[in-house]
């Protein structure tokens, strides 16, 4: 497998903790971390609204508290929600970032990774812009691997193995990023065997 390489464009500023080449509009659902230095997972979600409908604006509203109920019969269920990502990669490649990585985002929930609860206090959360039912898109992938890599070197404690699914740290509870996310593309641009087993 390759490993990952160390020339990449993409930059994080560290004092915003904010991505050079994403579109920045901030979630107020997130806090303080209790250790920054205790970044060391990351995790891949997918989403899509309404349900299975792609490029609206109703991530962004869902994450900013803004959704209108009376959009969709859906939105009824979750207005009330309060979550975010860090991160969001559209069908097309473009980038939303909601909360600076060195803030808590709340994207988890109920989870454990290697006999630690609450993976929000010590994850990075990366939404992909699709489905448990159909694949991701090319530009997904080509963006992703690049963040993934500035995110390794970013945050010494972020190693590639240690990348892994919402399915996989919420059993039960989750299934995405689903059955059509290609984790043997991940692992080979990484040199990572993914995901990352969540169990002691």
């Amino acid at each position: 497998m390759s490993k990952p390489s160390k020339n990449n464009s993409t930059q994080i500023n560290s004092k915003t903790g904010l991505l050079s080449n994403a579109r920045i509009n901030l979630s107020p659902n997130c806090d303080d971390r209790h250790d920054e230095e205790d970044i060391n997972l990351i995790v891949i979600h997918n989403i899509s609204l309404p349900p299975n409908e792609f490029g609206g604006e109703g991530i962004d509203q869902l994450f900013t508290n803004t959704l209108n109920k009376d959009e969709h019969p859906f939105y009824e269920e979750i207005h009330e929600l309060r979550v975010s990502s860090h991160l969001l990669i559209r069908r097309d490649g473009e980038i939303v970032q909601y909360v600076p990585f060195h803030k808590r985002a709340w994207h988890a929930g109920v989870s454990q990774f290697l006999g630690r609860d609450v993976c929000n206090n010590f994850s990075i959360g990366i939404e992909m812009e699709g489905t448990d039912f159909e694949p991701f898109t090319k530009q997904q992938y080509q963006v992703l691997e690049k963040t993934l890599l500035v995110l390794i070197e970013t945050y010494p404690n972020v190693k590639p193995g240690r990348i892994t699914g919402h399915e996989n740290i919420a059993l039960g509870r989750k299934t995405d990023p689903g059955p059509y996310f290609d984790w043997d593309k991940i692992s080979k641009a990484l040199g990572a065997k993914l995901p990352a087993k969540c169990d002691e």
